[in-house]
Order: C-alpha cells, then structure tokens, then sequence
C-alpha cells in the first residue's frame, strides 16, 4: 500500500523522485513508516497523503463541482455525518456513494452500512470541501447567518449569539468528537495570520488536522468559552475554564485555557478520560520486579513517595493507579490537587484554589488534621509545602507526591535545593521514581525489522554485544495507527528505594550523581535500561527509548 501511495504522490507531482529517495532514506535509518516520514520532512501534506491513498486504493476522487442529492443526503443522518465527516451524493440501486474526508475511515463505513442498510461506495474528497456540502445539506440557511453577522464585527452580543447557532455548536462538537475517537490528549486551535490551525496531540505527539474556516474562529473560541463557563467578553487576558461531557461512551473532563494572541485567542483544551484511572499500575507498564519494589513502598504505613518527570510524563496517572492499588475501606485517603483530574470513588479530593488562599500547603495542613492514612499532595512546588509533606510522611502518614526533577536521584537535591534539611530528607523518604512515556508499537501492524545500524550501536554500547537480537518490533503503519506504526503509550521507570546506604549519602551531602552511581550499582535500572529492556519485550522502538530519554544522557 505504501510504495502505491508513493507511485500516486510521483505521478502526481506532489513528490519528485529526489525527495522520495531521501525519505527512503531517513526512513531506512529511522526506521518510521514512509507516510510519516514524509510528512515530517514536509515533502507532502496530510492532504496529498489522503488523496493519494484513496486513488491507489481506487476510490472516486471528488471536488467541490459535484452536488449531493438532497434526498440522497436524507438517508444519513446529520449528526452521523458530522461525526465522520461523511457526506452522501448519490444512489444507484442499492449502492451508497459517500464522500469521506478521512478515506482510512474504515469505522464510518460500517456505520453508514447499519444506518442506511445499503452498501456503501466511498469516495475521496478533501475536507474543506465536505465541509461546505455538509452545510449545503444539513444547514444552508446557518452559513447565511454566520456571514452577516462576521460583517458586523466583534460585537460580544452578536458573538455569544453566534456561538449558539447550530453549525457553530456542531464544528465544535466535531473538533472534540474526533480528538476523542483518535485517542488525543490535547487540542490545539490557533490563530494565525490568514488561517487558523487545529492540532491534536496523539500519543505525546503533535498532528495537524483540516481547520475549520477562518471566519469561524472567533465563533468557536466564544463557544467553548460558553461551555467552558468563561468570560466571552474577555478577550485580553488569559483565562482557565473546565468542560465536563459524554462522547463516544466516554466521560471527559475537559481542561480549557484560552491565551490572547498576536491575531486572536489560542485555544488549548487537555481532554482527561475518566476511563483511564481504571489503568493499573501493570497497564502502565511496569514489570514484575519493578512492582516488588515500588509496590512495596507504596504499601508502607508511613513516609514519602515521590513521582518525577517533565510535564505529560503521567506522573498523575501513575499516583492514581498507586491509589488504586493500596486503597482499601479500612483506609481513609485525602488528596490535594491542581486541579483534580479525575474522581476516584472512596477518597476525599481537594482542589487548590489561590485565588482565595487555599495553596498546596494550607490544603495540607488542614488535610493532616482530618485523620488520614494516606495522603497525595497533586504537586510540592515550595519550601512551606514540602516541610508540611515531610512532617505528615515522619508522623504515622504514606504521602505521595510528584516533583519535577530530570531522574530519580535529582529529587534529593531539589527536595535540598528547596530548603528541607537533609536529615529530614533521608529519614522521611522511600522510595523515588523517575518516569517518561514512550509510544507503543501498533500491535495491528507490528513486524520484525532491522533497525539502523548506528541505533543498533548505541544499543549494544549500554546493553552489551550479546544482549541485543538484530531484529525489533516496529509498527510498518496502518489505519489504526494513522500510519506512524505506534498506538498508545507505555511508561519507563527509574525506581530508587532509598536503602540505609543512601540515607547515609543524602546525611553526608553527596551529589546526585553520586546517588545515582550508587543505586545503579545496587541493582537499580536507569530509565534508558529500562527502555532497551521495553525494546526487547516489544513494547517501543529503539527511536522512541531515545526520544525521551535523551535528555537523561
């Protein structure tokens, strides 16, 4: 499918036969699927791909002169063909033919079969124009609406009303519908000069989407600010707002912060699914001796256990998996959170607001006052917290909590770095663990492949010549993957359970690096060993260990 795809690109001249040779190239010594290579080499765009699979695949290529039949498109309705994106244009006998902006789309195709009971032809069109036939067919009369009141400007009055209207509710329903169905962390909807851009960020990965058209933007900014319960006036200044609802038979708690721009607001909405806090700690990842040894930290009466990483390393997640595990109804359990990101059943959760003075600290003092067996503090990010943390973990409290450090051994020097005494350091920890999430090979597409010869070098430096196998598991792309041959995440760890050896280190102020030597020594996995470790069992590639792990180097 792929070298048809290239064929289409060539024939086309979309790519010439240089280009396609060096991404061939990048792709033999990366070892990513050709569709994404050269879409990050910027050779060709999502568009041209799209088009480009939906020829080699045979499929009708449509532009905007064809016109659906009105009762044909009555056969369909509206609201599924705004979920996929779906527009009917003619029927001959018992065969549908259906105009798709995503030809992959295998989904919509079953959907559209058990609604309409015929069977369905898809064609290929680009999305802005089955957007336009979308609004041809369901919604003529709003697209009149939309352009008289773009004329009269900004007015906040005729915004909110616009906002409302039922294409504007819809383009909105869509962009968060189809995050959804792609399993997106994140939504970007920006302004630029002349254009907007929407992006979802899949898999720690940025990819951009068909933008809604530019004069809707400011109608879809005001409406999510409506959902979202923020001032639609407001337009200089930043705001946070939260959006709860059902889609695709999942709740989603939706996080919005809005940012004024050069050319207007951005738009960030982080998409939180209640579903995932049901993950345990296993499907995250971790192994059975990795288990051992955290789980028997988390399962101590008392102390301090600390969760480490950059931002988007699912430190959170990895905390409330540790909750799930040790909760128990003889338990009593209090978190205190910016914000709460998900709803555990059987624990009290607290959200800090510093608007009216309830910081981390003051949460946590009135928390140790309420009894609790365990306590999780979402953050320690000063002094006076972490010297409230400490004396909870060293008066009878399992505390845990996260931090921002690069590994496992840089909590010491922060927790230092921040004021605590290193006496109360060493007596009040555990264990800390260091975490980064790597993509998972696509388990639809996965195959046995080479990889470069210089990652296969770098491997066999840290792992040892006859430790590594010549073949790996690498997703080839597919469908399900959106082509880039990695579909979902697991996480990598670095677990340092504080021994007397280092409670020794950390009284006499030996360094981070020092510590870490130490741990290694004693047996413990750094997060790349961990990686390669995860390479060999199939879980991630070779390219992937070292794009999260680079940094630890």
């Amino acid at each position: 499918m792929t070298n048809g795809v290239a064929q289409v690109l060539l024939r086309s001249g979309k790519l010439s036969s240089e280009r396609l040779a060096r991404a061939i190239q990048e792709q033999e010594r990366s070892g990513r699927p050709l569709p994404e290579m050269l879409l990050r080499l910027g050779y060709c765009s999502e568009v041209d791909l799209q088009r480009a699979f939906a020829e080699s695949s045979g499929m009708p290529l449509l532009d905007g002169s064809a016109r659906p039949d009105p009762e044909v498109a009555a056969l369909v309705p509206a609201a599924l063909a705004q979920k996929h994106f779906a527009v009917p244009i003619s029927r001959q006998n018992g065969t549908l033919l259906v105009a798709l902006a995503d030809p992959t789309n295998l989904t919509a195709l079953d959907d559209l079969r058990l609604a309409t009971g015929l069977s369905i032809r898809p064609a290929y069109a680009e999305r802005e124009v089955v957007q336009r036939w979308l609004v041809d067919s369901y919604a003529a009369a709003e697209e009149e609406q939309i352009e008289v009141i773009h004329e009269e400007g900004d007015n906040v009055a005729e915004l909110q009303r616009l906002a409302r209207e039922a294409l504007v509710v819809r383009l909105v329903n869509n962009i968060i519908r189809e995050s959804v169905r792609m399993r997106a962390s994140d939504i970007h909807l920006e302004p630029f000069e002349g254009r907007g851009q929407v992006r979802y960020r899949i898999d720690g990965v940025l990819h951009e989407q068909s933008p809604p058209p530019q004069r809707l933007l400011p109608a879809i900014v005001s409406r999510i600010k409506i959902l979202a319960d923020l001032d639609i006036a407001e337009r200089r200044l930043p705001q946070d707002g939260r959006i709860k609802t059902h889609i695709l038979g999942h709740e989603i708690d939706i996080r919005v912060s809005v940012l004024p721009t050069l050319h207007g607001e951005s738009v960030v909405m982080r998409l939180l699914d209640q579903s995932s806090i049901q993950h345990s700690l296993e499907e995250l990842g971790f192994t059975k001796d990795q288990l051992d040894v955290y789980g028997k930290s988390i399962s101590r009466p008392h102390g301090m256990v600390l969760v480490t990483g950059p931002t988007g390393s699912g430190k959170t997640t990895t905390l409330y998996a540790s909750l799930k595990r040790i909760f128990t109804p003889e338990k009593k359990i209090i978190t205190v959170e910016d914000p709460v990101e998900y709803q555990m059943q059987g624990v009290n959760q607290m959200q800090v607001r510093e608007r009216i003075g309830l910081t981390f600290a003051r949460g946590l003092r009135s928390i140790v006052r309420q009894d609790p067996d365990i306590i999780m503090v979402g953050e320690i990010r000063d002094r006076e917290t972490v010297e409230i943390a400490v004396h909870a973990a060293l008066t009878g409290h399992l505390l845990l909590s996260t931090l921002h450090t690069n590994d496992s051994a840089g909590a010491v020097s922060r927790l230092v770095d921040m004021g605590l005494e290193p006496f109360l350091a060493a007596s009040s920890l555990e264990c800390v663990m260091a975490q980064r999430l790597a993509r998972r090979v696509c388990p639809d597409c996965r195959e046995q492949q080479e990889p470069p010869h210089e990652m296969l070098i770098l491997m066999e430096r840290e792992m040892g010549r006859g430790n590594v196998p010549t073949k790996h598991w690498r997703g080839a792309g597919c469908s399900t993957c959106r082509f880039t041959g990695y579909s979902g995440r697991l996480g990598l760890f670095e677990i340092l359970a504080i021994s007397d050896e280092i409670r020794e280190m950390i009284l006499d102020h030996k360094s981070a690096g020092q510590i870490k030597n130490s741990a290694v020594a004693d047996g413990m996995l750094t997060l790349r060993q961990d990686g390669w470790r995860k390479v060999l069992e199939g879980g991630t590639t070779i390219e992937e260990v070292i794009r999260v792990t680079t940094e630890d180097d």
